[in-house]
């Protein structure tokens, strides 16, 4: 008979479920948290459910956690209710108790609470619990008021950022599925470099990189790719802006951020130019990989990412290019974008295990670019890059 189990991608050892599950449960006790509550619907930003379940949501199908303190977790997901068998199947998930499902979507307004009325039928298992909301952000206006009316005298409490703290800082297990993750978005990169031609639409680059990554275990991509003539700035665009031909003496901004094997996110960007780069390319370009190295230099445990925005800010203007004003570094994980935020505005200091992408821009009237690569944080400073395509404007002859 077929094992099933020949169906699963790479999963997480249960171990390393384990112990988060063990390190989340401590954070509950010290305060008095019965049950954590989680819901995402993507995964590109939505590491939560995958980070206690192995499971990530996809395609805006919304799937649900609730994590006891002293019992297994439920899973909740967008499917036919009993005696249907929810996703996902028996065999394939551990730790869990039970497995509920309803048929709702996003799309369909008036079943926008059914996840929330079983959410609620758990919770009420114990009276008067305080329950720790896990990314209130990904919670829709719909499911958080119906859990709040139909929960009267419970408690509810914002337990993100304990959560947050815990998942930010990789285990060995972790961190070698990161490292793998950015090995295969070298070797996509190695295939866009001889994908890259004159005749063909930004479109087709995004192509060849999601097949190689895809081809080699990715679970979900994110590529971005923009050609502009020589000498004119121009940055990566997101789909419904990569028609565009590329041509002879062009040059093609790519950036590949997916996830590898295991759901672990690294992104890489590189910029292509057919033929001799413009002089005001390769100046951002080196501009850029400085403003690495400088981050770099100040990527140690106990760092203040504020400190690093203002270094990172004061070394472009200094140079004639313009102050980053959204983001240019953050953590990585199961989430795309994850905390810490290398900017003004995060309380979070830097600490040996989190997984890095920095990428700073060098952007003027005449270049828009950036360099992007993976380190990881040691107890005495940056790790070695996790990528290995060379720094530099990479030319195609």
């Amino acid at each position: 008979m077929e094992d099933p189990r020949e169906r699963l991608t790479t999963a997480i050892s249960t171990a390393e479920l384990e112990r988060r599950w063990s390190a989340a449960r401590t954070v509950m006790r010290e305060h008095k948290i019965d049950y954590l509550v989680m819901r995402n619907d993507e995964e590109f930003l939505g590491g939560y459910v995958r980070w206690f379940s192995d499971f990530a949501a996809r395609h805006s199908y919304p799937f649900t956690v609730i994590f006891p303190v002293d019992d297994e977790m439920t899973l909740i997901s967008c499917g036919a209710p009993p005696p249907s068998d929810p996703f996902p199947p028996q065999w394939a998930v551990r730790g869990v108790k039970q497995r509920l499902g309803a048929p709702y979507f996003p799309s369909i307004h008036y079943t926008s609470a059914m996840d929330a009325e079983l959410v609620v039928g758990v919770l009420k298992e114990k009276k008067r619990p305080t329950v720790g909301l896990v990314g209130r952000s990904f919670m829709p206006i719909t499911f958080y008021e119906y859990i709040k009316k139909h929960m009267p005298g419970s408690k509810f409490v914002d337990a993100t950022d304990d959560i947050d703290r815990i998942k930010v800082i990789k285990s060995p297990e972790e961190i070698e599925l990161i490292k793998g993750t950015a090995q295969r978005q070298d070797a996509a990169m190695e295939h866009v470099r001889k994908s890259i031609r004159p005749g063909r639409r930004d479109f087709e680059i995004l192509a060849e990189a999601q097949y190689s990554m895809v081809m080699q275990g990715s679970e979900r991509q994110l590529i971005l790719v923009g050609s502009t003539p020589k000498g004119v700035a121009g940055r990566w665009q997101f789909r419904h802006f990569q028609n565009r031909m590329i041509k002879e003496g062009d040059q093609v901004n790519v950036l590949i951020e997916t996830n590898g094997p295991g759901g672990f996110f690294t992104e890489i960007g590189r910029i292509f130019s057919l033929g001799t780069p413009s002089q005001a390319l390769q100046d951002a370009v080196g501009t850029a990989i400085e403003a690495q190295a400088l981050s770099l230099s100040l990527l140690r445990p106990g760092a203040s990412p504020k400190d690093l925005w203002d270094a990172n800010n004061e070394f472009l203007q200094k140079r004639g290019y313009q102050p980053e004003r959204r983001l240019y570094a953050h953590g990585q994980g199961y989430d795309l974008v994850e905390r810490p935020a290398i900017r003004y505005d995060e309380p979070m200091k830097i600490q040996a295990g989190m997984n890095l992408t920095i990428h700073p821009f060098a952007i003027n009237a005449d270049a828009w670019a950036v360099v992007t690569d993976n380190y990881l944080v040691t107890e005495t400073g940056a790790s070695a890059c996790l990528h290995k395509t060379q720094k530099e404007v990479i030319v195609i002859e």
